[in-house]
């Protein structure tokens, strides 16, 4: 999300995005509270961030089409997941976001078969993620 926020020229925020586990003036603390302000995030928890937690691959889609959907992007979509053997995997929260994600490629299999919508998104996976996303 601090990617984000930085791309939106980091606009000034108030108060505090109401999770316990955000650290008071880190650095990704409004960045954070702008996300959440803005329904990119929704937390962990009701409570909870996790920002020392890795990110999955099917949670940097949902955080990727929430920010489509808060600041105009795209979010249209074609197609499904039924060519991925994983695909029953795909969380609740996150299909129609993988299914936009896959069908504007900005996210691929792992294989030609596998989603891995659960394994952790690798700093390589974000930054071609980040990048096919901006360039779509």
């Amino acid at each position: 999300v601090t990617v984000l926020y930085r791309l939106e020229g980091e606009p000034a925020v108030t108060g505090r995005s109401g999770f316990s586990d955000v650290k008071l003036n880190s650095y990704y603390e409004d960045a954070v509270t702008w996300a959440a302000d803005n329904g990119i995030v929704n937390g962990t928890s009701d409570t909870t961030f996790s920002p020392d937690s890795r990110l999955t691959r099917q949670q940097l889609a949902a955080i990727l089409y929430r920010y489509a959907r808060a600041f105009g992007g795209d979010t249209s979509y074609t197609g499904n997941l039924s060519h991925f053997t994983d695909r029953r995997q795909v969380d609740t929260y996150a299909t129609t976001p993988m299914i936009w994600a896959v069908s504007h490629e900005i996210i691929s299999g792992t294989s030609d078969t596998t989603l891995s919508p659960l394994s952790t998104a690798t700093r390589a996976q974000v930054v071609v993620i980040l990048h096919r996303y901006l360039t779509d």
